[in-house]
């Protein structure tokens, strides 16, 4: 049972004794009700926030990957060429699903989901990817020990690289263009 609702129910569980007794239009039977609800409202919206997150989190993740054996801070043209390399991650799937396609099929929806990210995230690099700025030391190092969590990637600094070679200092999390 979710937090609330486990609550609600030892409640009434010590004041009635059983809680399968109840009538159905009673008090205490409200107040399960309730707490249930509350629970899947809440379960809802982390689900949401969490799909929401998620494009963010795999694009730090490859970043996390790809640092790991890095001593020295990146310059502009490496990060550039690191940012491309992200974009571009997934280019053998996607040709490796037209292959397999029968001729006259539409494109399956793995194939439809890769191709719209690497789209995006295209048009993303020409106005400013957002990522950490691994041409801080203390951002390196920071995204080494990286615990995979949403709630450690505060502590780094971030920005928007422009496809121009142009940075533009960030927040976290990412709102818009900032």
């Amino acid at each position: 049972m979710p937090v609330t609702l486990t609550k609600v129910h030892k409640h009434i569980s010590k004041k009635r004794g059983k809680v399968e007794a109840l009538h159905e239009f009673s008090r205490d039977a409200r107040r399960l009700r309730r707490a249930g609800a509350r629970d899947d409202r809440v379960a809802s919206s982390n689900t949401t926030t969490m799909k929401a997150r998620q494009p963010y989190m795999d694009r730090i993740d490859y970043f996390h990957d790809a640092v790991a054996s890095l001593e020295e801070p990146l310059s502009d043209s490496e990060m550039a060429e690191l940012v491309q390399q992200c974009i571009n991650r997934d280019v053998e799937e996607i040709e490796q699903l037209k292959k397999e396609q029968r001729k006259g099929r539409p494109p399956t929806r793995r194939q439809e989901a890769l191709t719209q990210r690497t789209q995006t995230e295209e048009k993303e690099f020409k106005t400013g990817f957002w990522m950490p700025d691994l041409t801080d030391a203390s951002v390196l190092v920071a995204l080494k020990k990286w615990n995979a969590q949403w709630s450690g990637l505060s502590q780094m600094k971030f920005m928007r690289l422009l496809q121009s070679g142009e940075k533009k200092a960030s927040s976290f999390p990412p709102n818009g263009m900032s």
